[in-house]
C-alpha cells in the first residue's frame, strides 16, 4: 500500500504535504522525522496534513508537524501551501477558505495573481496567552540569555514568538542565539526566534530561527510577529515588507483591534508516493 503526498514551498520554507480526505494517513513522531530527513527521506521543514472540518463554518482542518515530530499550532508559510493544495488537488473550488487549526480558524484566499492571501487573526499579546513569563504585559521584555541580557518582543500569532531588532542582519548570531531562546524557561512551549532588522518603516529583513526546524529560509508566523512587533515599538507603519532569505512577504496590520494579513506566493514542486 502507498501514501500519495505533494513536495511544495512557501519561499523556500518547504513541505512534505498529505492529502488526509481521500486516503488515511496516520503519522507518529518517528515517521514525520523520517519523512524529514533531507538524506534519508523526502526532506522537508514541516509536515502538513489536509483533513475533514472539525470546527462549524469550516471546509478543512489543518495539521502542521515541525521536522523533529513535534506538532504546532500554525505555520503561515504552509497556510498558503494549504490553500494552493486544496485547489490543485480539486477538494474546494472557492476562492475564500475557511480552515480549522489549533490555534482557532483561518481564512485563506486566492487571489488572481495566484497570491495567496491570508487573514493570521489578531496577535496575541497577554504574557499568559503566549505563553510567556512576565509580571505583566509591555512592548518589550528584558531577557537574559547566553550571558547577555536581550531586549525581545514577545506575542502569539498561533504559535509563540520572540522578535529581537538587529543592526546588521548578516552578522546576527542566529544560530548561536536562536537554540537559546528556543529553549529558554521563561517560554514554556519553546519559542520561536525573529532577528529583525529595520530598513524604513516599510520594508524590513528578517531570519527566523523555528522551533523544532532551526533556522528556515522563510516564516510566514516569524514575518507576522516581527511586524506586529515593530508596530507596538512604533518603529514600523501598517504595510511591511518582509524580506526573507526565500523572498518577500507583505503584511498587513491596519489596527491593534484587527487581524495581521499575510500575502505570499506558494508552489507545489512534484508529487510521489511512498510505502504505508
Amino acid at each position: 500500500m502507498t501514501l500519495r503526498f505533494t513536495k511544495m514551498h512557501g519561499l523556500g520554507n518547504d513541505f512534505v504535504v498529505f492529502d488526509g480526505v481521500r486516503q488515511q494517513v496516520t503519522l507518529d513522531p518517528e515517521r514525520i522525522r523520517q519523512l524529514a530527513d533531507r538524506r534519508f527521506g523526502i526532506g522537508c521543514d514541516q509536515v502538513l496534513l489536509v483533513e475533514p472540518p472539525r470546527l462549524p463554518d469550516t471546509d478543512f482542518h489543518y495539521r502542521i508537524f515541525n521536522a523533529d515530530g513535534s506538532e504546532v499550532e500554525q505555520c503561515g508559510n504552509g497556510a498558503r501551501c494549504f490553500a494552493r493544495f486544496v485547489r490543485d488537488q480539486g477538494l474546494t473550488d472557492k476562492d475564500e477558505i475557511p480552515v480549522g487549526t489549533a490555534a482557532g480558524i483561518i481564512r485563506l484566499h486566492v487571489q488572481p495573481t495566484g497570491l495567496i492571501r491570508v487573514d493570521m487573526g489578531r496577535p496575541e499579546l497577554a504574557p499568559a496567552r503566549i505563553p510567556f513569563l512576565a509580571d505583566s504585559e509591555a512592548s518589550t521584555y528584558q531577557l537574559e540569555a547566553a550571558g547577555q541580557t536581550l531586549t525581545i518582543g514577545a506575542l502569539s500569532m498561533g504559535n509563540p514568538h520572540a522578535v529581537l531588532i538587529v543592526d546588521d542582519l548578516d552578522c546576527a548570531p542566529v544560530a548561536q542565539l536562536g537554540p537559546v531562546i528556543e529553549t529558554h524557561p521563561r517560554f514554556p512551549q519553546r519559542v520561536n526566534v525573529g532577528f529583525m532588522q529595520i530598513l524604513s518603516p516599510t520594508h524590513i529583513r528578517l531570519r527566523v530561527y523555528e522551533r523544532g526546524a532551526g533556522e528556515t529560509l522563510a516564516c510566514g508566523t516569524g514575518a507576522c510577529a516581527a511586524v506586529v512587533s515593530g508596530r507596538i515599538r512604533q518603529r514600523l507603519d501598517t504595510r511591511v515588507r518582509v524580506s526573507l532569505a526565500g523572498g518577500d512577504l507583505m503584511i498587513e496590520w491596519p489596527d491593534p483591534t484587527q487581524s495581521v494579513w499575510m500575502t505570499g506566493p506558494a508552489t507545489a514542486v512534484f508529487q510521489g508516493e511512498i510505502q504505508r
